[in-house]
């Protein structure tokens, strides 16, 4: 069988739009991830010869449809479903609509593209994920524990309410990722870009926060406990925050107004430059004996 990438993206295109099927709905069905469904389509890649099997299964065309030398001019009615069939492909629809439940818990994820992903939540711990691309993701409400994350992309990925506890999270894209209310504990972040990412209402406890680029991040009600923070540059409004008895080295607030923003025990291992802070915000870092140069006071 003649398989060519271009023709074979534009069968798979045209039959799955006469199934009345989405890119979503077809790599719900085959495992895969909608972006890769894109992919097929505009002949950037091919399915291999076990998909293209269950391609034809699901689409209701015979394998050889996918061949350059299958008749264009073939009867419409291969594509025509019957009335079993149209049933079926709306209860698949109503099954995806209501949410996944694939558990990938446990797992050894390297070099695989989940972006698009949703509804994970509870399933998705102990896992090894190395070189994986969640970008786009709804990951909200997600819970991660003892897991070793590395080199993965979450960007433009909503993480809200999500826990991450007692992993590993290293050398990842989190850039413009929606990170409110989210609570990082006992983990070590390190290496990260959270770019433009928003931290308003997130609890960092008892976890290590270490070369991590802030640029243009948003930062409200957003809390440190008890961690260690090193080699990092906040920047922006900082308002209605909290650093209570962290560890500080390297830690640089440059470009930055800080607003009634807590900070209690040592403070060494901070530096302002071109600072503002508000009288209150102030009086708790000369409390703690903090550099003060490059901070003024807000008028």
């Amino acid at each position: 069988m003649m398989l060519n990438s271009k023709s074979v993206g534009n069968k798979i295109a045209t039959a799955r739009k006469k199934v009345n099927l989405s890119q979503a709905d077809l790599a719900q069905q085959v495992s895969i991830s909608p972006q890769a469904v894109g992919k097929w389509e505009r002949g950037e890649s091919m399915p291999d010869i076990s998909t293209l099997n269950r391609l034809a299964e699901i689409l209701g065309v015979d394998l050889n449809y996918f061949s350059e030398t299958f008749k264009s001019n073939v009867s419409e009615n291969q594509f025509e479903t019957t009335q079993k069939q149209a049933e079926e492909i709306s209860t698949i629809k109503v099954k995806i609509n209501s949410g996944l439940s694939w558990n990938m818990s446990s797992g050894n994820w390297v070099d695989a593209d989940f972006s698009g992903l949703n509804n994970l939540k509870d399933k998705f711990s102990t896992s090894n994920m190395k070189n994986c691309k969640f970008i786009g993701s709804d990951l909200s409400n997600l819970i991660l524990k003892s897991n070793n994350i590395v080199g993965c992309d979450f960007s433009n990925s909503d993480l809200r309410n999500s826990k991450i506890q007692t992993s590993n999270v290293q050398n990842n894209q989190f850039v413009a990722c929606l990170l409110i209310d989210t609570e990082f504990s006992s983990s070590e972040i390190k290496n990260c870009n959270f770019s433009k990412a928003n931290f308003s209402g997130i609890e960092l406890k008892t976890s290590d926060f270490k070369s991590c680029i802030l640029e243009n991040a948003v930062w409200n009600l957003s809390s440190f406990k008890l961690s260690s923070i090193s080699n990092v540059v906040f920047n922006g409004t900082i308002e209605e925050c909290s650093f209570d008895n962290c560890s500080f080295s390297k830690v640089t607030f440059k470009n930055a107004t800080l607003i009634n923003t807590f900070f209690k025990g040592k403070l060494k291992g901070i530096q302002f430059i071109d600072c503002t802070a508000d009288r209150i915000t102030y009086e708790f870092l000369k409390n703690g004996k903090a550099n003060l140069t490059g901070l003024t006071l807000l008028t």
